[in-house]
């Protein structure tokens, strides 16, 4: 019998993932194989795979090969990086204090306490993007949108109640058809106070998850904007169902997520799991 792979289970807000460490990058894993990972009934259950792997970047030792619940690939995951800074603390290939990762997205700058504590992770800069048109519709229920790029893609709408999004079983209709050819990221968000918004996420190849970070980002540039005119600095609290994120708006159209990161579990991986298993040594 193989002896399986190594993996770790984290959740930043409820939003869970599979830490893979590959630090010789030596492990393949084709969509099906994440796909199989992520399954909750037959599988290790999560919304997305994180393979920790060493950065061709000089400016980042370790890069996250982030996978959505499908499998495809993502090009940036805010709970992800978190959860993923985390480990690589806890597991002694990084200090407490400042550092960089390495993503899809680019560089990103993290910061883990010393004592433990919310993460708080550089999330680049936003991008509101012109889409004339742009309607989110779920049900019977159908709203203007908000396009906004955090390195991802996002389709804010503004609700009277969260619960018109409805069950978000399956990915709410967004038009015109062609504006996201890779699919994207749909944000429902309703106000709760001054700096306070509330939403759930439809995430592409994931189905409806327990927070977003990335999600909560474009939310507060989205709501900033709604409700205040401008993207100005500020701090923004954003409540999700898996619980809270602190979003910061920076003068130079840069963002920062803080919020908490937590591994619960480790295991070993079985080769029924990941039946492409591939080492670069040439076995098969």
């Amino acid at each position: 019998m193989s002896a399986g792979i190594g993996f770790y289970k984290g959740h930043g807000t409820e939003n869970d993932f599979v830490v893979i460490p590959d630090l010789d990058a030596s492990i393949e894993l084709d969509p099906a194989a994440v796909a199989r990972i992520c399954d909750r009934r037959a599988g290790v259950g999560a919304d997305g795979v994180l393979r920790v792997i060493p950065s061709d970047d000089p400016a980042a030792r370790w890069y996250m090969d982030y996978r959505n619940a499908d499998g495809s690939v993502a090009e940036m995951c805010g709970n992800g990086i978190r959860v993923f800074a985390r480990f690589l603390v806890e597991a002694g290939l990084a200090r407490p204090g400042e550092f960089t990762v390495g993503t899809r997205g680019g560089i990103r700058i993290v910061h883990v306490p010393v004592s433990g504590g919310d993460i708080n992770a550089g999330m680049g800069s936003h991008e509101v993007r012109d889409v004339p048109g742009l309607r989110v519709t779920a049900g019977d229920l159908s709203w203007e949108a908000v396009s906004v790029s955090m390195g991802n893609p996002h389709a804010v709408v503004f609700v009277d109640d969260l619960d018109d999004a409805g069950s978000l079983d399956e990915a709410p209709s967004v038009t015109p058809s062609d504006a996201f050819p890779d699919g994207v990221n749909v944000e429902f968000v309703v106000t709760r106070g001054r700096r306070h918004i509330a939403m759930r996420v439809h995430e592409r190849g994931s189905g409806e998850t327990r927070s977003c970070g990335t999600g909560a980002c474009a939310a507060a540039v989205a709501a900033a904007i709604r409700l205040e005119g401008t993207a100005a600095a500020g701090t923004w609290r954003v409540d999700v169902p898996g619980g809270r994120l602190a979003v910061a708006l920076n003068a130079d159209g840069t963002v920062e997520l803080a919020g908490p990161a937590v591994l619960v579990a480790q295991g070993t991986l079985r080769s029924g799991l990941i039946s492409n298993e591939r080492r670069k040594s040439g076995s098969s």
